[in-house]
């Protein structure tokens, strides 16, 4: 299931459970096009719950999707993702690390207030929460 919900006017929220197959990353990469057009320096709140790893379909697309998907993330200045897994959180950090433009920071999923305070005013607590910043 991969569901997208816009908040506020330079806001999305995502959730993210169970893989998805070639149509439903095709159908959730548009979805998520189209849901941020018209921003800039927006914010993200990404859950995931019960991941599993895409289909090999599903990974083509977005590979074939790169270029788009590159246009999409830099409408985004902040990111904050919400998971239980450890291994999904460092990840999402070394994605942070590496788009120079974007802020990601990860949280356990009890800690989704932290998350909103973090995303909304750049506060939280780095206590179970892990921060972005290249070592």
């Amino acid at each position: 299931m991969f569901k997208i919900s816009k908040p506020s006017e330079n806001r999305l929220d995502i959730e993210l459970s169970g893989g998805l197959d070639a149509d439903e990353m095709r159908e959730a990469l548009e979805s998520l096009t189209v849901a941020s057009q018209d921003m800039a320096g927006g914010k993200m709140l990404y859950r995931i719950y019960d991941f599993e790893m895409p289909t090999f379909g599903a990974l083509a697309v977005e590979f074939q999707q790169l270029p788009k998907l590159f246009g999409v993330i830099g409408r985004f200045g902040r990111c904050a993702v919400l998971c239980d897994a450890s291994w999904i959180r460092t990840a999402a950090d070394i994605e942070g690390a590496l788009i120079p433009f974007l802020e990601i920071k990860s949280f356990p999923l009890a800690e989704a207030e932290a998350a909103e305070a973090w995303l909304e005013d750049g506060v939280g607590t780095d206590e179970g929460g892990d921060s972005n910043v290249p070592v």
